[in-house]
């Protein structure tokens, strides 16, 4: 007979992390299949994790990097509100000051129940963006100023216990939003992709052990953080500082000042945000754990990014708990990156934590000069619009995030008209948003020439003209409209983008985040920021 291998052989290490990735894989294909919304069907706007029994992560599927850092807050607050779990049970939260990042977003816990013992075994999540939650405006991310202004706000809460459904949280939530069946209908498709994760892991408990399963899921973390350490050790010593603004909060136009310092030492970095501008008026705060997963994607970046960190091969590293372990994070309490309540959040998820990145790169750049790539668009556009629909006399709720230019990078341009950094997010199909909603797509391409000059220049943004066929009411919550996108090493900035609203033929300027009252046949007209370049340009000009 065999015998058993060690739990730190290679082989068996890369047979498990792909075990519990594929898990969470599955879950999302389970998901993005049963989901109702175009949100989460055609954009796929959601991630799913397993959770060892303590609440660390041990595989998150490739889906939205925001997520990252913030869903194991989540589980960590479902486990210290109940006491048992129960095989069945799946808790409901968004509570941004409970482990979410806004109310859109929606997290399911669900426990794997030990084959002995009463303590779970392993935890799985989902967190998905839902279209409305209710609130100010349709698509929940309204200019608010105060959190009771964006929407339903649920603290961790069983949703299901024992496998039975709690319908008094469905009515619930059903009174609170606009569009009522697509959210119970999104609300199912995680609770699907929740039992196909579940039977997935019962299959991995009948045929490994949970001894096994367990000592691997220690192993992926240790090996995690030992890859992270290695990677931080080749970053040179010392101390290194970056500074970038917000455009506004929307109640006023002041910039923001995001500030971070890095002190690279040994085998471990600390970030600090002092020096932070205090928490804002509006809804551009973000809560500690949208702050940690922005930092923890710039240095999982390095991890998996080929360059002159690494020695050999490229690295393929479990996206797990343990790599975070190096990584210190500190911010301030009530500094606009470590928010408190009653502050309003919307905006923070998807707009604070991109200039978070840039920020981290831009210091990492005094270090790395050759690694980092120039500032990519900085904004993930959010649109929201809902309103009557007059073809079905039915409620609508619209929401999608725009691409645009990546920055330019030290071995080649930026990519055009692309998602990048926080968000992993696709785009909605015109065909799947003209048959979904009253809108018509007018325009749809690259925005040539927004990109910053550069020997490697960076990618361009996008132009997105919607006419509207019924009126509607909504929101455009935006950046880098009035402080462009950073070039590096002699790279020119990207260019900033602009908001416009067409109306009988006159051409209205809107603001970066601008509260919208829309008639049928108005045109909003979206341009979306280029990447800056990195180098100094060539004789060519490029």
């Amino acid at each position: 007979m065999k015998p058993k291998q060690k739990p730190s052989d290679p082989s068996d290490r890369a047979f498990f992390a792909n075990l519990f990735a594929r898990i969470a894989e599955e879950m999302g294909a389970t998901l993005g299949r049963t989901a109702h919304s175009p949100n989460i069907k055609e954009r796929r706007d959601y991630s799913c994790a397993v959770f060892d029994g303590e609440g660390r992560m041990i595989a998150q599927a490739a889906h939205i990097p925001v997520h990252l850092g913030a869903m194991p807050m989540s589980v960590q607050a479902a486990i210290a509100a109940f006491d048992t779990w129960h095989e069945g049970d799946v808790v409901l939260l968004n509570d941004p000051y409970a482990g979410g990042t806004h109310l859109p977003d929606l997290t399911l816990i669900t426990p794997v129940p030990a084959r002995k013992g009463r303590r779970p075994f392993a935890f799985l999540a989902t967190r998905a963006h839902h279209a409305d939650i209710g609130g100010m405006t349709p698509g929940s991310l309204p200019l608010s100023r105060e959190i009771y202004q964006e929407g339903l706000r649920l603290p961790p809460l069983k949703l299901v216990e024992r496998g039975k459904m709690n319908r008094a949280v469905l009515e619930i939530i059903r009174a609170n939003v606009r569009t009522p069946d697509e959210r119970i209908g999104d609300l199912r498709a995680q609770l699907a992709a929740h039992d196909t994760g579940a039977r997935r892991m019962k299959e991995a408990q009948g045929t490994y052990g949970e001894a096994r399963l367990a000592a691997q899921m220690g192993d992926l973390l240790d090996y995690g953080e030992q890859l992270m350490t290695a990677l931080i050790r080749r970053i040179p010593a010392g101390l290194y500082d970056y500074e970038d603004v917000l455009d506004g909060d929307g109640v006023s136009d002041k910039p923001i000042r995001i500030r971070v310092a890095l002190r690279v030492r040994g085998g471990g970095v600390r970030v600090d945000f002092a020096g932070t501008d205090p928490a804002c008026a509006g809804s551009l705060n973000a809560v500690a754990a949208i702050t940690q997963s922005a930092v923890y994607y710039c240095f999982l970046c390095l991890l998996v990014t080929p360059s002159s960190l690494h020695e050999g091969a490229r690295i393929e590293p479990p996206l797990n708990a343990g790599c975070f372990r190096p990584i210190e994070v500190l911010a301030p309490e009530g500094c606009v990156v470590n928010a408190r309540p009653p502050h309003a959040v919307a905006g923070g998820n998807v707009e604070t934590s991109q200039r978070i990145v840039d920020v981290v790169f831009g210091a990492l750049a005094k270090a790395l000069p050759d690694v980092i790539p120039a500032a990519s668009q900085g904004t993930m556009n959010n649109l929201t619009l809902g309103g009557m629909d007059k073809r079905s006399g039915r409620a609508f709720a619209y929401y999608e995030t725009i691409g645009g230019g990546m920055g330019g990078r030290p071995s080649c341009d930026g990519v055009d008209a692309v998602q990048v950094h926080m968000t992993n997010t696709m785009n909605t199909p015109v065909e799947a948003l003209e048959y979904a909603y009253p809108l018509r797509v007018e325009r749809y391409e690259i925005a040539n020439g927004t990109g910053g000059k550069g020997k490697n220049r960076g990618g361009h943004g996008i132009r997105r003209d919607i006419r509207l066929l019924s009126d509607a009411h909504g929101a455009l919550l935006t950046e880098r409209r009035d402080h462009a996108p950073y070039g590096l090493q002699g790279g020119q900035a990207g260019k900033p983008g602009q908001n416009l609203l067409v109306r009988k033929e006159k051409k209205l300027p809107l603001g970066a985040k601008s509260e919208l009252e829309l008639k049928a046949d108005d045109v909003l007209s979206i341009r979306t920021p280029g990447g800056g370049g990195w180098g100094m340009r060539s004789c060519s000009g490029r």
